[in-house]
């Protein structure tokens, strides 16, 4: 044999074992991230809720949910630090996605902060995302922009259900699949849309030996409140029992499932909402309509998640995925009385197309049970999300766990079990380092909860907050006083004993201000826009109204 042969022959033979090795399957985690919007506290049936939600169910009691799983409190800040893994104001999204005239109030994500689809990507992931972004409207900062490999949604912060364009002069439903602006198709939902093409960049990846990275951002139920009525009629006459009686059936689930501690104190009722039994009996009619409806959309998310696990299944994925499912802060209320909102339109019945409905603060009450406040206020039950975490490799079954997770700690998680490098510089840029830690200690029942070595702060519109052990400091703009609560016995926040305990007070004041300092928060007084956004409207001077 010539020397010149018996090289090609090696040659031939090496390329063609390279070529077989890196054709193999790759053996890290899929992983999937769902993200619901306006989602309170106990308002899947894990959480305690009488609302249908098998498939969410069966990720808990097949995997690990958390007691204490903190989001920002309003959707922009929130989907900036799970997106990057920062706080949002290093992220360039302290405020929402306007632009303030600050680096940390941007309205859009920096590049010194990556998301986890550029890191993933570079990690050799495919990255895919199908929902909502709200992280940056200029088409320089969508998903595509920024690491995802496929991208179906929309980018603002809201959108319709169903198509109104044939509602008089009513605008289309507009999204953008990878790059391209489209409309929702006439008579199609957007969640099942949404899920649908999740389901389809799933099924297209599995053809490649990559793992894939799915972050599936559903809009529901943030309002307007739109659902099919065949899933708001599996909750007909459900809620003719009002809000106060939900509330405490809620609590009595949550106390049997082990996700409420009964030696926690619980938030006192909310004086702004109107008892159940004095509320007018046609009033009564149309606030049963609103739940009935927001418990449908929620319903539909469910739906969803079990297609999307069944597609799973079928392409012989599922025994090694992560599921993580979370909310990206707490039910929105700040609204009752002579502060109530009105529809920005309303040229249907509740629920349909042309509807501009709200849940509206005493239904919100209750979606946040058993925690105080709402959306955009650092009271827990503005800043509390369930966490679900399923993955049968890895995580016991059945499992609770105290948690104390926070966003910044699930980019962390997915680096950890995607084996990615998370860089000092990219592209000539220095990278923020990640503040969060990794969950899979408590994920894998090594610890209960996370081990970190500085406190979790926010801030947001002037709300602010400090949690650091089993202490938390809080304070509602305009005031600037901090309240002061023990969260492990009164996670409820009934008692404020900011006044006894001045020394922890100033320990974790002295915390926030250096942290306020490193990263960029500005004082909200000199950046505040002429109309909020997320502030409730203005209300008169008056008492708490007495019954």
């Amino acid at each position: 044999m010539r020397i010149s042969t018996f090289f090609t022959i090696a040659l031939l033979g090496l390329s063609g074992a390279y070529a077989q090795k890196k054709s193999a399957p790759d053996q890290r985690p899929n992983i999937i991230l769902i993200m619901v919007d306006d989602l309170g506290y106990s308002d899947i049936g894990a959480y305690g809720s009488e609302i249908k939600t098998p498939n969410i169910d069966q990720l808990a009691s097949e995997g690990i949910r958390f007691r204490e799983f903190y989001n920002n409190s309003i959707c922009a800040p929130t989907r900036a630090s799970l997106i990057t893994g920062q706080y949002p104001h290093k992220a360039g999204v302290g405020y929402f996605n306007v632009n303030l005239g600050l680096p940390a109030y941007q309205g859009y994500l920096n590049k010194e902060s990556l998301t986890f689809g550029e890191v993933l990507q570079k990690a050799g992931y495919s990255t895919l995302l199908s929902g909502k972004w709200h992280v940056g409207n200029d088409s320089l900062a969508w998903p595509n922009q920024r690491g995802f490999d496929r991208f179906y949604g929309f980018i603002n912060g809201a959108s319709n259900y169903f198509d109104i364009g044939k509602y008089g002069k009513g605008p289309k439903v507009e999204l953008v699949e990878d790059n391209k602006r489209i409309h929702l198709p006439p008579g199609k939902y957007l969640t099942d849309e949404i899920a649908d093409h999740a389901i389809s960049f799933i099924e297209a990846q599995s053809k490649t030996p990559k793992p894939f990275f799915l972050y599936l951002a559903f809009n529901a139920p943030h309002w307007p409140l739109q659902a099919y009525e065949e899933d708001i009629a599996k909750y007909k006459g459900r809620y003719s029992i009002g809000w106060d009686s939900l509330r405490n059936e809620r609590i009595e689930r949550q106390k049997a499932i082990g996700i409420t501690d009964p030696k926690q104190a619980l938030a006192n009722r909310d004086p702004d909402v109107t008892p159940w039994e004095n509320v007018p009996y046609d009033e009564k009619l149309l606030w049963e309509r609103k739940m009935e409806i927001y418990a449908a959309m929620v319903d539909r998310v469910d739906q969803n998640i079990g297609k999307l696990r069944e597609k799973l299944k079928a392409l012989k994925k599922d025994d090694n995925t992560l599921i993580v499912f979370i909310s990206d802060n707490g039910a929105q209320g700040g609204y009752a009385g002579a502060s109530a909102r009105r529809p920005q339109r309303n040229s249907g019945p509740a629920g349909s197309a042309g509807s501009y409905a709200y849940q509206d603060q005493p239904w919100a009450y209750v979606s946040n049970t058993p925690h105080a406040s709402y959306k955009n206020n650092m009271h827990e039950g503005g800043i509390s999300a369930p966490f679900i975490a399923w993955f049968p490799k890895q995580i016991k079954a059945g499992t609770i766990a105290k948690g104390t997770a926070h966003l910044i700690d699930l980019a962390p998680t997915f680096y950890d079990l995607a084996k990615a490098t998370y860089p000092a510089a990219e592209k000539g840029v220095q990278i923020n380092p990640l503040p969060g830690k990794s969950l899979v200690p408590v994920l894998t029942g090594k610890a209960g909860e996370v081990e970190r070595g500085e406190p979790i702060f926010w801030e947001r519109a002037g709300n602010r907050a400090v949690r650091k052990g089993k202490w938390k400091i809080v304070s509602t703009y305009p005031s600037y006083k901090w309240e002061l609560y023990d969260l492990e016995t009164d996670r409820g926040e009934t008692a404020d004993i900011a006044g006894s305990r001045t020394d922890i007070v100033n320990e974790l004041s002295a915390d926030y201000a250096k942290w306020a300092e490193r990263t960029g928060v500005v004082d909200y007084e000199k950046i505040k826009p002429a109309n909020p956004i997320g502030a409730p409207a203005a209300r008169p001077n008056r008492r708490p109204p007495t019954f």
